[in-house]
């Protein structure tokens, strides 16, 4: 294999820049994967990093989670990009953490291992109808209009139906209400997939509800996200009056009764409301026709801590599609710790933790978290740079403690170890060459388009240009 020699080339002449260095490998190149190396790479001088991640195209969340229309968010790319420049750093795309490697095989080749790929799964209401076509998460959709290959044949159905339930109020349910109530001219020059464009360009939803279970007050949106939304032209916003509380002054401000025009795309927030059951549909079986809602109050006294409870009074709203935007949520994989609760790797700041009991938890030695895996699907893109610093420094600790070190008489063999592996399952191994092969054939479609990229979208399509 060409790609092998090569990289076995590059591998041979980094070992010779300290004899005995230390060996590190991150699994994921989202953010939380190449925040942890940039730190790593920074604060110990003889450190080799390598990052595998599943797909050929790293990034992550900076790729497929942002919203196209947030360029500016995904500037951080620019500063990954300068990481993955450095001598001692090495990109293996392609490269699947249990099917290509096992967890238990890295830990034998490196003597640090850094667990960083995220939540690629969903969490589950676990009421009625979930299962029903026209149902998806949240994770789904991003997926699919952010050109993810695992989202590239999702195929919602926009035309069969005028309305839309988004389920949560986060950010996420805020990019996707905007997505599907935004003009797709301004889409059209954003970084969204073709066959997501096309599909929206073509879509018959005219109004969005966001459903939430608690109040306005509560949203979980940021004010970026909600100015950003309320901005889009000509787009009628609703919200009930019973979910506000008014003063007099308001009510004789907002006396007045207003209708969104014909045509006009409508927004419609809805709070204090949480799914009950979803609706079939009479006339297309196994397809959701609405949601059944159970309106709901906030019970404790505590700022920020209320939680909802159902009234047990019900309404339904119709739609043909529902999203729910309601978290996402990590796997496991054979040999790692797992809280399946609450969906993360138990851990002492970063510290992998085994042992079902907390005050009997032994520490997995050369064994790390970070980011989403660690604390579970919250915060910003910048949250994981404060993620991967306290993991960093509980590594750093570990090194000086002499928990971990690479041995001068059995030094681990790092990526020349890993190639070995992946050559000898015949694994097609994605450098970061060939990723910057991908980057410039999807930059030069873009341009064709007036777009800034033109995202290859399935595996066939970016190995092909990865490989020639």
């Amino acid at each position: 294999m060409a790609i092998f020699r090569a990289m076995s080339r590059l591998s041979r002449a980094f070992s010779t820049i300290p004899s005995h260095p230390l060996r590190v490998c991150i699994v994921g190149s989202g953010p939380a994967g190449f925040f942890t190396a940039e730190k790593m790479l920074k604060t110990h001088q003889e450190v080799h990093v390598d990052i595998i991640d599943r797909l050929p195209t790293p990034f992550g969340l900076v790729r497929f989670g942002v919203a196209p229309d947030h360029p500016e968010t995904k500037n951080v790319i620019n500063q990954f990009s300068r990481v993955a420049e450095n001598d001692r750093f090495t990109f293996f795309g392609n490269v699947t953490l249990g099917s290509s490697v096992s967890l238990s095989e890295l830990r034998e080749l490196y003597d640090v291992v850094v667990l960083a790929y995220g939540a690629e799964s969903d969490r589950v209401l676990g009421i009625p109808g979930e299962d029903l076509n026209g149902v998806y998460s949240a994770r789904e959709f991003v997926w699919w209009y952010n050109g993810h290959p695992d989202g590239r044949y999702l195929n919602p159905d926009l035309k069969s139906t005028d309305t839309a339930v988004i389920l949560g109020q986060g950010n996420v349910a805020i990019d996707i209400a905007r997505v599907l109530l935004k003009p797709t001219t301004e889409l059209a020059t954003t970084d969204i997939a073709s066959h997501a464009l096309a599909a929206l360009k073509e879509s018959a939803i005219r109004k969005v509800y966001l459903v939430g279970r608690r109040g306005p007050v509560q949203a979980a949106c940021k004010t970026k996200e909600l100015r950003e939304i309320l901005g889009i032209k000509d787009l009628y916003i609703h919200v009930k009056e019973d979910d506000l509380v008014k003063t007099p002054v308001d009510e004789a401000a907002t006396s007045g009764t207003s209708h969104p025009s014909s045509g006009q795309r409508e927004l419609h927030f809805v709070f204090f409301r949480k799914p009950h059951r979803f609706l079939e549909s009479d006339e297309r079986s196994g397809y959701v026709s609405g949601v059944n809602l159970e309106k709901t109050v906030l019970k404790g006294s505590e700022p920020g801590k209320q939680i909802a409870v159902g009234t047990g009074q019900f309404e339904d709203i119709g739609c043909g599609m529902v999203l729910k935007s309601i978290g996402y949520k990590s796997i496991s994989v054979d040999g790692l710790p797992f809280d399946h609760q609450k969906g993360i790797v138990p851990n002492n700041e970063g510290r992998v933790l085994s042992g079902t009991n907390k005050d009997q938890a032994v520490v997995e030695k050369g064994l790390y978290v970070c980011g989403w895996l660690k604390r579970g699907p919250t915060g910003i893109i910048a949250t994981n740079l404060y993620c991967s610093e306290e993991t960093v420094a509980a590594i750093s600790e570990d090194i000086e403690q002499g928990v971990i070190a690479s041995s001068a008489s059995f030094p681990k063999p790092g990526r020349e170890g890993l190639l070995q592996l992946l050559d000898d399952r015949n694994v097609r191994v994605v450098p970061y060459s060939a990723w910057e092969k991908i980057d410039s054939e999807e930059t030069r479609l873009g341009s064709l388009k007036d777009k800034p990229r033109d995202k290859l979208t399935t595996m066939d399509e970016l190995l092909k240009v990865a490989v020639d």
